[in-house]
């Protein structure tokens, strides 16, 4: 008789936290998004309502229509802020994971 070789063709189940290395980086990385989500939406409007309010239109004197226009500029610029410190923030946490991975 002819002699087969019996291998199994079923699909091996596949966990969660094998596709980042640890529960931990991944946590961290949830951690780190939220934090400049919530960066995202509180700092921009907050500096447009404080700036509006406080700087433009108590301190500078500014007419409400003025005081509008600034107040978006400041709160665009802080939108902007926000971004570039999550790309470096990302970028950083990123190249960190890929040295400890090399290591082990």
């Amino acid at each position: 008789m002819q002699n087969y070789d019996r291998t199994d063709f079923s699909p091996k189940p596949v966990t969660a936290g094998d596709s980042r290395g640890n529960d931990g980086s991944l946590l961290s990385v949830l951690k780190t998004l939220l934090f400049f989500t919530i960066l995202m939406i509180t700092l921009p409007i907050g500096l447009y309502f404080a700036s509006k309010a406080y700087l433009f239109e108590a301190s500078l004197g500014y007419s409400s229509n003025d005081s509008y226009f600034y107040a978006a500029i400041v709160a665009v610029i802080a939108v902007h802020v926000v971004l570039a410190l999550f790309v470096y923030v990302a970028w950083n946490e990123g190249s960190r994971q890929s040295r400890e991975g090399k290591q082990d």
